[in-house]
């Protein structure tokens, strides 16, 4: 290998990942990125002495899918939640190909969804001001990107709808059931929902201010949402992911005797604790208690 394959070579560390790459890779595609401006030649790149590696204090996860678009000119085909961190890394490497290629996609994405909605907001009115208002069912249907908001939807049955990026703010849900419903990324600002939610998809959902109290949450997955300021005071909780999820302000008041309860119960014998460990509520409540820590930790941090 000669003197200049081996000086275009370049090694990075992006928040602890480990990549190989050339100054080719890095200036061609995009050469107006800050990763073309600092492997241009006109600035100082500081190495480590000891590896030689440059040093990026970023998340490294995506960083494989911007070395490929900066190769290829090929963006990922990834799930909703990846594409928005990929984007973000994106913008923050000023690469707006990448940029413009995911918004793109994301835009076509909305688009679709509205166009696929099985229902418009006037044929939800018309429902609801029927006859038939107190057991309205709409199972398995698609309203993806429809905007429901400060509707009174109480007691309608959305078990495995699929309700992604609808808009729910300000709207009246008391006694509604979303059982396996999917709201991922759907707003429920301020709304006020007590009904049925087991297994229910909440991933990326803005759901500020909103009234779960009482709520059956039992396994609902709350990824990356945001919950500040939501009241979940006496929802049950029960295997329920936080991961990611901001809990800001949020009321939990009523896990505190049970966190309590727990930790008094763990200090006892093994004998005991066997005994204890034979209720699913328990195992249930102590998983919470511990998702729920994990996804205040990742929001603190």
């Amino acid at each position: 290998m000669n003197t200049d394959t081996c000086s275009s070579i370049v090694r990075l560390n992006i928040g602890g990942s480990i990549f190989c790459t050339t100054v080719d890779t890095l200036t061609h595609r995009e050469p107006h990125s800050m990763l073309a401006a600092m492997f241009s030649g006109r600035h100082t790149v500081h190495k480590d002495s000891d590896t030689g590696y440059v040093f990026v204090d970023r998340d490294g996860t995506h960083f494989r899918h911007i070395l490929n678009w900066l190769r290829d000119g090929v963006a990922p085909n990834l799930f909703d939640l990846e594409r928005l961190e990929l984007l973000r890394e994106a913008e923050y490497y000023q690469l707006l190909g990448l940029v413009e290629m995911i918004n793109m996609v994301l835009n076509k994405k909305k688009v679709d969804e509205k166009m696929d909605a099985d229902l418009t907001r006037t044929d939800i009115i018309k429902c609801l001001q029927s006859k038939t208002k107190y057991c309205l069912k709409l199972r398995g249907v698609n309203l993806s990107g429809l905007d429901l908001s400060n509707l009174d939807l109480s007691n309608v049955d959305f078990s495995r709808a699929c309700l992604k990026n609808i808009n729910f703010s300000g709207a009246i849900l008391t006694n509604a059931i979303f059982r396996e419903a999917n709201l991922e990324g759907a707003n429920l600002e301020g709304a006020n929902l007590k009904g049925d939610l087991s297994n229910v998809d909440l991933s990326c959902a803005c759901l500020k201010n909103t009234n779960f109290s009482g709520a059956i949450l039992r396994n609902a997955n709350f990824r990356e949402a945001n919950l500040e300021g939501a009241n979940l005071k006496g929802a049950d909780l029960s295997l329920a992911y936080f991961t990611g999820a901001n809990l800001q302000h949020a009321d939990l008041r009523h896990l505190t005797d049970a966190v309590e309860s727990v930790q008094e119960k763990m200090e006892t014998s093994d004998k005991e604790l066997g005994k204890i460990f034979t209720s699913k509520c328990e195992h249930g409540l102590i998983q919470v208690i511990q998702n729920v820590k994990e996804g205040l930790n990742g929001h603190l941090s």
